[in-house]
């Protein structure tokens, strides 16, 4: 682990920095010592030991100078103007912008304590987790400069230090305990920060396990010298053995750390002493062929357990890892694990889609975020280039300055999170504005909403949402005459989501269309006043007119698709019956019908994309000639072109008519035809012009009969695939006894 002690001279603090920049430091720690000598941060540690610990972290990483100083920095009071403007006007703006996004980092911890509220239960586990992932995006979003976060981390790692000196095993450290080992810790792993990882995966272990933290750690101490000199011996030895075969290789003992011990004999139910990794070590070697010939000297050298080899180089594991694993028995009787890779599989397994938080935390199955991992990915391949690079080349200033240009220019999401007032976090696309976030809580405080609340500041609807904001929506309440959107949220400055957009949309649709049933039941009653026939029953109307229900009737009037003229003759040609008997059946339309849903064959010409719909005032169907007519919100209405109908239409509106064609259908496609047969009324009548009908193979989906005065008139809706087809039928019909007239209404 890195260790806690506090120095008497800052020389710890300046590792890695020249001599100008160590200056700079030392100004910064003058600069807050008289705030912080006498203050104490909310854990109750002194703010100068506090940022002390801090920066002594952040040199271990060997961050520049500019974290460092913003490491000291963040923890003065009131970082808001003026004191926001001093702090630039004596450190430069580029500090002055990390002391403020590690600020707003530090806000985020408010928002952490909500993650264990969701209850109990899978689902409630399922949300759990999706809420914590969430999180840890977020507080990487935040930083649009990654050196925020390794402050945030070394933050943590020093408040649960000073919990651990304190011996503190209060509700507060394990509220931080709980909090590290669900955020911070799995942050750190995957930036491939492993001290960081390993230390704060252990002090959080300590706290939320006392008794078995205590029990591996005793173990651990007992055999500790025992170890170690154990995996020296047998690292010399292998290298005397690699050497004398002219293998060049890089060998290193595998520190095993307590949260990481307590985890295998958890998961594999063993006891300490049967873990066959806590003496371990890896070798790392230039080319392919020498791994096989290292495990060939290893097992050579011990012996090997059998059940305890996996070759994942032949075999490599669904994430693509690739790596030799066996365990051996040594001279001691005791087990030694050796991993084996290539330095490009070292590298894939450190940096690649493989990288090791994968099967830490995912088990290696999960590929839903692929694009925000190879984010994370290059972050990590900058910090270890970072730490690594140490080329004379390139002077010290220079190297600086392209890792922090680097770093900071390194994108993570294009997306934001911001919270609720609850403080849930709320993922949105970037851009995303209080309209977007209102229609993301729920469709209805979308239609509702009136204003918005930023970090409680009224700010108008169409500003965009930055990462880390509370934002509150404040909405009219249900029922009020007001309610529903404008149609400038329909902007893009105003939704940047696309879902925004279709709901925004779905709700004008719907006032839409209720205004157009409006217009044509005004249309209609106005009709039938004229025409001095307010009594009729609009259903029965409706079902002359082969609509399917009175409001069909007025949405087609209503869009000019239907004529009025059209209601007047069926008006002025109606008498009222003797009492008669009346017939109705409907039968259900066929799954090859235009009606389900069966492409029509239809051809708009020189247009593509167009939605077409048969027109039910007179059902075209192949091969009549067609035409078509541009409705109002439905696309084009194909019409017979003889039909009555479609004439008036054109008369009133001739630019909104459309060249027409028939195009390929499918052979099993069927189309509903109206079907008009007046005879004598006998017993049997419509049995035998059933018969015709299914002789023919034609689907009958309704008929309706009226015998009046020893005269039947009947009315059948039947499924053709072509007016061949139907004429057959007719002249069949015909010839049966009684029929008088057989034609196509």
């Amino acid at each position: 682990m890195l260790s806690n002690r506090t120095p008497d001279s800052p020389s710890p603090f300046l590792e890695g920095l020249t001599p100008v920049e160590a200056e700079r430091l030392l100004a910064a720690l003058s600069f807050v010592t008289p705030s912080y000598a006498t203050v104490q941060v909310k854990t109750e540690q002194n703010a100068l030991q506090f940022v002390q610990g801090v920066v002594a972290t952040l040199a271990f990483l060997k961050t520049d100078i500019d974290t460092r100083i913003a490491g000291v920095l963040f923890e003065l009071p009131d970082i808001d103007p003026p004191a926001a403007e001093k702090i630039e006007a004596l450190f430069g703006r580029e500090i002055a912008g990390l002391v403020t996004g590690i600020r707003q980092l530090m806000r985020l911890r408010d928002a952490t304590l909500t993650q264990h509220e969701f209850g109990r239960g899978k689902d409630a586990a399922e949300k759990t987790a999706t809420q914590l992932e969430t999180l840890r995006k977020m507080v990487l979003a935040m930083a649009t400069d990654m050196r925020v976060v390794l402050v945030r981390l070394a933050s943590r790692v020093t408040t649960l230090r000073y919990f651990a000196e304190c011996k503190r095993e209060d509700g507060v450290a394990q509220q931080f305990a709980s909090e590290t080992m669900d955020l911070y810790a799995p942050l750190a792993n995957r930036l491939g920060v492993w001290q960081l990882k390993w230390e704060l995966e252990d002090l959080a272990f300590r706290f939320l396990e006392p008794v078995q933290y205590k029990r591996i750690a005793k173990m651990l101490e007992e055999k500790r010298l025992e170890r170690e000199s154990f995996v020296v011996n047998a690292i010399a030895r292998l290298n005397t053995e690699l050497s004398a075969a002219g293998i060049k290789a890089e060998v290193s003992g595998r520190p095993k750390h307590i949260y990481s011990i307590w985890k295998k004999m958890k998961g594999k139910d063993v006891d300490f002493d049967e873990l066959y990794d806590v003496r371990a070590f890896r070798v790392v070697v230039d080319d392919l062929k020498d791994c096989y010939t290292v495990l060939g000297i290893v097992h050579n050298a011990w012996v090997p357990i059998p059940k305890e080899f996996d070759d994942y180089i032949s075999r490599p594991k669904p994430n693509g890892y690739r790596s030799l694993h066996t365990v051996v028995v040594v001279e001691d009787g005791r087990p030694l694990e050796v991993q084996i890779r290539t330095r490009e599989m070292h590298q894939f397994a450190e940096y690649g889609v493989a990288a090791h938080w994968r099967y830490k935390e995912t088990g290696g199955s999960n590929f839903s975020a692929q694009e925000y991992d190879e984010k994370i990915a290059w972050l990590r391949q900058l910090l270890a280039w970072k730490n690594d690079v140490t080329d004379a080349v390139v002077s010290h200033e220079e190297l600086q300055r392209e890792w922090v240009e680097k770093i900071k220019a390194a994108p993570l999401d294009d997306r934001i999170y911001v919270l609720t007032p609850q403080a849930k976090v709320v993922e949105l696309p970037r851009d995303a504005t209080p309209v977007d976030f209102a229609y993301h809580l729920h469709t209805d405080v979308g239609h509702r909403c009136r204003g918005a609340r930023v970090d409680n500041v009224m700010v108008p609807l169409n500003t965009p949402l930055k990462n880390g904001q509370t934002v509150e929506i404040i909405t009219l309440k249900s029922g009020s005459i007001q309610t529903g959107p404008s149609r400038d949220w329909l902007q893009p400055e105003y939704s940047a989501s696309t879902r925004t957009r279709s709901k925004i949309r779905a709700w004008f649709n719907q006032i839409d269309q209720q205004e157009t049933l409006d217009a044509g039941r005004i249309l209609v009653e106005k009709t039938l006043q004229r025409e001095g026939k307010t009594a009729v029953n609009l259903d029965d109307l409706a079902k002359k007119l082969a609509f399917a229900s009175v409001d069909e009737l007025f949405l087609a009037v209503g869009k000019e698709e239907f004529s009025l003229r059209q209601i007047e003759h069926i008006l002025r040609d109606h008498v009222e019956p003797a009492p008669s008997e009346e017939i109705s059946i409907t039968n259900k339309s066929r799954a090859s019908s235009v009606t389900q849903g069966a492409k029509s064959g239809v051809l708009v010409v020189g247009t593509e994309g167009l939605m077409t719909q048969l027109a039910r005032c007179c059902k075209p169907a192949p091969p009549d000639e067609i035409v078509g007519f541009v409705t109002r919100g439905k696309g084009v209405s194909i019409h017979r072109f003889n039909c009555k109908n479609f004439s008036e239409m054109r008369n009133k509106a001739p630019e909104r008519v459309i060249q027409t064609t028939w195009g390929e259908h499918g052979k099993e496609t069927v189309y509903p035809v109206d079907i008009f047969v007046l005879a004598q009324d006998r017993q049997g009548l419509l049995r035998d012009i059933s018969e015709v009908f299914s002789r023919e193979k034609i689907n009958v989906i309704g008929v309706n009969t009226q015998s009046m005065k020893s005269q039947a008139r009947m009315s059948f809706t039947a499924e053709i695939n072509g007016t061949s087809q139907l004429q057959r039928a007719l002249t069949i019909i015909r010839e049966v006894t009684g029929v008088l007239e057989a034609r196509r209404h």
